[in-house]
């Protein structure tokens, strides 16, 4: 048990109600290690522009500890509410907490690398969310000794509905009639995510399924603009070092315009759907073959963690993904999930083969893989290892 004297303040501009993969490991966290200790937050609801919150932010931190004496540390949500933190003034006594989760590490602005980053160790713990990030934080001035891995949780597993005739056939639109004449869903498999570049999915569909053979689909959800915005005009006007930049910065969907592009060159074999609801979600990943997490490197980015291969874990789903950078913090090869060499063609187009050729092997793989997700990751295995980590700290003051 946790010492439930200790008060801690959570400072966060990744919530609810904005939605992704930073938001939700921040309301996990928050909501999780408040049924151990005393919790108090400042979080950006959008009710004002970021930039009014980021500059109200030291004033509001010292208004929230005048008013509760007993906080004892602050813990911060990313790298880029830390590097703003770190020119604080007026709490220096507390003890100061970041979470970094990739892509605020290696962030490729030359002015963030030499003079943003070594100021991270001002803060008493770097905890980073998978092994990969540890070391791209130390490789980069952050005192090894400060850092500390935690890697998300998941949600726990809930009962889904695979897809049939009566409940999926018109949403996924994918069905052959066997020699019966009835209608069975066609094979599928499922990718989930953004269109940025170092998803890879542009690789996959060029590359990966059309070489496999037999009736199946790749199913692809996420956002994703079928036509290009203005938004997208406009940046590819700029210069490409200064185009890499602000896509980066901005999470822009740099993968759109070729995966557009594969889209009409496969139509029978690959379908995006957009964005789905939670209910369809966990429908579609009930009755995919396998998840696909089919990550390439991308100077400046990272995949953190990849928290979207334990959700699909946790759902039964096989996940096959590559063997890359934070996703191998998530998954471990044979244990609750299959890794490959990332940008590995053949490895790819064997491995997806051999599901489609033995469905059954794969099935029951999927359920040993889900126990061990299960067992081994959860928000609350996250949140009391925050919460040990933020005792042992206090007790030092």
């Amino acid at each position: 048990m946790l010492p439930s004297e200790i008060e801690i303040l959570f400072v966060s501009h990744k919530y609810p109600p904005a939605v992704g993969g930073m938001e939700k490991q921040s309301f996990e966290l928050i909501n999780n290690v408040a049924l151990y200790l005393k919790v108090h937050t400042i979080v950006y609801d959008n009710k004002e522009s970021i930039l009014t919150f980021f500059f109200h932010l030291n004033r509001r931190i010292l208004s929230k500890i005048s008013d509760n004496p007993r906080i004892k540390l602050i813990h911060f949500n990313d790298g880029l509410i830390a590097a703003l933190a770190s020119f604080h003034k007026g709490y220096g006594h507390l003890k100061r907490v970041v979470t970094l989760h990739g892509l605020d590490v290696v962030f490729p602005f030359p002015y963030f690398q030499r003079r943003i980053i070594p100021r991270f160790n001002v803060f008493d713990r770097i905890i980073t969310v998978s092994q990969a990030t540890a070391q791209a934080a130390q490789s980069r001035g952050i005192d090894a000794s400060r850092i500390l891995v935690i890697p998300n949780g998941v949600d726990p597993a809930l009962p889904s509905t695979a897809v049939t005739p009566e409940n999926g056939l018109d949403f996924i639109g994918t069905e052959y009639r066997n020699l019966s004449g009835n209608a069975t869903p066609l094979p599928y498999f499922i990718t989930l995510g953004r269109p940025v570049r170092r998803k890879g999915f542009s690789w996959l569909m060029e590359h990966v399924i059309p070489a496999v053979q037999g009736n199946f689909k790749l199913v692809m959800i996420g956002p994703f603009d079928h036509n290009p915005t203005p938004t997208e005009r406009l940046l590819n006007l700029l210069p490409n070092k200064f185009y890499h930049l602000f896509t980066l910065f901005l999470g822009y969907p740099t993968d759109q315009q070729d995966m557009r592009k594969l889209l009409k060159a496969y139509p029978e074999q690959i379908q995006h759907l957009g964005k789905v609801s939670i209910a369809q979600l966990k429908q579609l990943l009930a009755g995919a073959q396998a998840f696909l997490m089919p990550n390439i490197q991308v100077p400046g980015d990272m995949e953190g963690f990849g928290l979207v291969c334990l959700e699909a874990s946790a759902a039964g789903t096989i996940v096959v993904a590559a063997e890359l950078e934070g996703i191998t913090s998530a998954i471990t090869h044979n244990h609750n999930g299959l890794l490959l060499a990332s940008r590995d063609a053949h490895a790819w187009i064997t491995q997806l083969q051999s599901i489609l050729d033995h469905p059954d092997h794969y099935e029951k793989l999927g359920q040993k893989f889900k126990c061990n997700t299960s067992k081994e990751f959860s928000w609350d295995i996250m949140a009391r290892n925050y919460g040990q980590t933020f005792v042992e700290l206090c007790q030092t003051l």
